[in-house]
Parts: structure tokens; C-alpha cells; sequence
């Protein structure tokens, strides 16, 4: 007998819970995990028609689903997660019916904005697993989508998905998953998941929903097993948007209008809608190019200042045609700013190399300590590769580390007017501690702008 015939014969969430001497939010969530908790079975033993194997059956579903034990399919389950190194993962299916997704498994610790994670172009060739448990219970909208199509691959958790409670949902994760075409998994033990990813590093995973039911878990391990991996991998061609002029700003934004803006290249590696928003608040005029533009398309548009964006991947496979261009508009003299990506390619572009790590960061709670001024600030970030402060030469200095790892997390050249950071000042999901950094950007282009200004006075 399944949970939910259980809670029928018992009569109902509001009889069971009266039954046992909890609330109805308390029986919802037996219903997400599949399973009344034993203390509470003597009560329902005495409902007519509950005996002991039902309640046992409830129990043996949900331990199969979260503990696998051999390659056959568990009661209830309709989608598997399979790891590269054999392990696998029971679970029920929603969203999209797949014949596999096949990336790199990764968690994120964030407590909200599962739909700004998923539709952030950093997580392209990734499977998120989600370890906050209450994943789609405010639903979706069109307003919080940070690019126009959901770039991860698709999403484990732990609960069942529940309908939406939110004013602002105009849509159920899980039908908004379908019109991605994407998949989820729930039922599974996400917090092994992420035991299992800190101990042993990223893993290629497998998530599975097939439309008829049927699984071949050998074929599936060898698909998994197959996958290259995130390194040495390009993906900033796949998400990075055509050149276009970008006006909106942030939501709720209380500074006043600047009466001059600077005038911005934003070039797209893969750049979260916020980013491009956080521009504008700050006073930029922002132009958008793709990542692949070269340094000559960029100054055709005379920038005062260049934001190099977030994106996915591998920074040494996008460095191949991103340097080049980065190295030509400090040969210019215009400032630059970069973010996440932009900070790999910018440090690179400075001599650095980059590395993967072994643990990436991803979440809205990462402390980060600026070494110029001493405070530690609580950012958000979702990156696996990061700058190696070995390689840097001596023009270049580290301005931010992680409080978490010790990996690097800024950097600022002494010789041109370039810094970037590791983290997301942007937030979208997060705390909004470090905007500051796009108006120092802009103090830049202002600072300079006067000067310019000055010369002309005196010549």
C-alpha cells in the first residue's frame, strides 16, 4: 500500500493527523517522503484495514528508493540517477520524459531561487542536486528566469514537489520544467549525494526518466562512464545570447538616475539577466556582445569600460579566442571588470592559469574575505574551476579569498585598470553585499572621464 492509500483508508490528512496527534503539515510531509515514521504506525494499526505489512511496504519503498541495492527498479520509482562509478540513485520522475541527460552532478547550499540557479547559464552540462529540501513549493515565473531557457540539465531533490504557494507563481515547476524540456528527480538522499561529491569530488551522472518505464542500468553506467567532463570543454557558444542593447534595471531600484551614463561592453559568456541589470542601476548605457567577439568588434563600439560575464565550463577552453580580445582592449587602455568566468579569462589574459577544484562553490552563502579592507562579505557563487594565485605575475594581486577553501577569489592588476572577482555581486539568488563593485566600475569610467575631461580644458 502507498502513502497516499494509507492516508485514504485512514480518512484523510485531517483524520490521520487527529489519529496521531500531529498537524497536517506534518502528515504532507509523510506524503513527500512516501512514509509514515514508525512511532506513529500503533496508532494506525488500530484503522480497520491497516495491518503491519502495509505500513512495512510504505517503509521498504522509501529505504529502496534512497539506498539502492541492486539494478531493479523499486515500487514507485519512475527515474534513476546513475554515477560514473556505478553507483545509482532511485527516485520518482517529473517534469520532462528524457532518454538521458548525461553531465556533471553538483550541488548547490542555496536556500532560494531555484528558478534564477537553474536558468543561470553557469550551470550548462551540469545536473544540480539541491540540498535545501523545499525545491518548487513557490512555483514559477516569467520574471525570474535569468536567461531565456533553463541551461542546467536537470535537477535531483530530495521531497516531492508540491503545488505551488506563492502570489507570484504563475506556473508548477514541474510544467515549466516540461516546456524546457527538462527532468527532475525527487525521493532521492541528497544529503549522501553531497557526502559522496565532497568526499570524492564532481562525478558524471545519468538522470534517467524514460517515457515507457523500462531501464538498462549497464547501458546507462557505460553512457555516464562515456561522458568527457567538464574540463577542457567550451560552452560558451551554446549560451551566450546575439549582440543586443540591454536597458532594464534592477527590481525595486531605488538609486537615482545618473544624467551621464557610461557607456558599457557587456560581452556574454554565458551572462545571468541580473548582471546586465545590476550594469544599468549603477548608471551604464550596456551594449551586449557575444563571448566570441573579437577585440576589434569591441572598441568599434567606443566603450568607456568592458564587463567581461559569467559562463560555463572550462575558462583554459574559452581563453582560446576570450584572451586574445580581453588582451586587446587593455592594450586600449579601458577598464575592465569580470565576474566569475570573466575573473578566470581576465586573470589569464594577465599570465594566470586556472585549475578545476576539487569541491566547486555553489550557493548564496560563501564567505569571502577582501584582503584591502578586512571585511568579510557573504556572496553568492557557482563556479568548479578557479585562478591559481601561483601563476600570477608580479602586476597582479589577489584582493579577495574564500573563507571556505583559501582559493582565490579577486584580483586587480597594478599596471592597468582591471580587477574582477570570483563571486557573484550580482546575487540573483543571494545577498547583495558586494554591489558596490559595479559602482566602482563605474567610479572608474568617471574618474578617467574627468581627466579627459580636464586635458581638454588645459590643451
Amino acid at each position: 500500500m502507498n502513502i497516499d492509500s494509507l492516508i485514504t483508508k485512514a480518512g484523510g490528512a485531517a483524520e490521520i493527523a487527529q489519529l496521531t496527534g500531529v498537524t497536517t503539515e506534518a502528515v504532507r510531509k509523510w506524503r513527500q517522503a512516501g512514509m509514515v515514521p514508525t512511532k506513529h504506525w500503533p496508532a494506525l494499526l488500530h484503522v480497520p484495514g491497516i495491518t503491519l505489512a502495509d505500513l512495512n511496504e510504505t517503509s521498504e519503498e522509501t529505504s529502496a528508493m534512497t539506498h539502492p541495492t541492486d539494478d531493479t527498479p523499486p515500487k514507485g520509482a519512475t527515474a534513476v540517477l546513475v554515477l560514473a562509478d556505478g553507483s545509482h540513485f532511485w527516485g520518482r520522475g517529473f517534469g520532462a520524459f528524457n532518454k538521458g541527460a548525461v553531465g556533471e552532478l553538483c550541488f548547490s547550499t542555496g536556500m532560494t531561487g531555484y528558478q534564477e540557479t537553474l536558468t543561470d547559464p553557469s550551470f550548462a552540462g551540469q545536473i544540480i542536486t539541491f540540498t535545501f529540501p523545499h525545491i518548487g513549493n513557490v512555483g514559477t515565473n516569467g520574471d525570474d528566469d535569468e536567461a531565456p531557457t533553463m541551461a542546467a540539465l536537470g535537477l535531483v531533490v530530495k521531497e516531492d514537489v508540491t503545488a505551488p504557494a506563492n502570489w507570484r507563481s504563475t506556473q508548477a515547476l514541474q510544467e515549466w520544467l516540461k516546456t524546457h524540456k527538462r527532468a527532475g528527480i525527487s525521493g532521492v538522499d541528497t544529503r549522501g549525494i553531497t557526502r559522496l561529491l565532497r568526499d570524492k569530488g564532481p562525478q558524471n551522472a545519468l538522470l534517467f526518466y524514460p517515457k515507457d518505464g523500462q531501464f538498462d542500468l549497464a547501458s546507462l553506467r557505460k553512457k555516464a562512464a562515456e561522458w568527457p567532463g567538464l574540463e577542457g570543454m567550451d560552452l560558451v557558444k551554446e549560451v551566450a545570447q546575439p549582440a543586443r542593447s540591454w536597458t532594464k534595471t534592477t527590481w525595486h531600484n531605488t538609486r537615482p538616475e545618473r544624467a551621464v551614463k557610461r557607456r558599457v561592453v557587456a560581452l556574454d559568456y554565458g551572462a545571468k539577466d541580473n548582471i546586465l541589470r545590476s550594469l544599468v542601476a549603477a548608471g551604464c548605457e550596456v551594449h551586449v556582445l557575444p563571448g566570441t567577439a573579437t577585440g576589434e568588434e569591441i572598441l568599434a563600439l567606443k566603450p568607456e569600460g568592458v564587463f567581461l560575464s559569467n559562463g560555463p565550463a572550462d575558462p583554459a577552453a574559452t581563453a582560446v579566442y576570450a584572451v586574445p580580445a580581453i588582451q586587446a582592449v587593455m592594450e586600449a587602455d579601458i577598464p575592465v571588470f569580470g565576474i566569475c568566468l570573466g575573473h578566470q579569462l581576465l586573470a589569464r589574459a594577465l599570465g594566470g592559469t586556472t585549475y578545476k577544484l576539487e569541491r566547486g562553490h555553489r550557493g548564496a552563502n560563501q564567505p569571502v574575505k577582501d584582503l584591502t579592507t578586512g571585511r568579510v562579505e557573504i556572496t553568492s557563487q557557482n563556479h568548479g574551476f578557479a585562478v591559481d594565485e601561483k601563476s600570477l605575475p608580479d602586476t597582479v594581486k589577489v584582493t579577495h579569498v574564500s573563507l571556505f577553501d583559501g582559493s582565490n577569489e579577486g584580483l586587480a592588476s597594478t599596471v592597468k585598470e582591471a580587477f574582477s572577482v570570483q563571486y557573484h555581486p550580482e546575487a540573483s539568488p543571494g545577498p547583495t553585499d558586494s554591489f558596490y563593485l559595479f559602482e566602482r566600475f563605474v567610479a572608474v569610467m568617471d574618474r578617467r572621464a574627468a581627466a579627459r575631461t580636464t586635458s581638454k580644458a588645459g590643451a
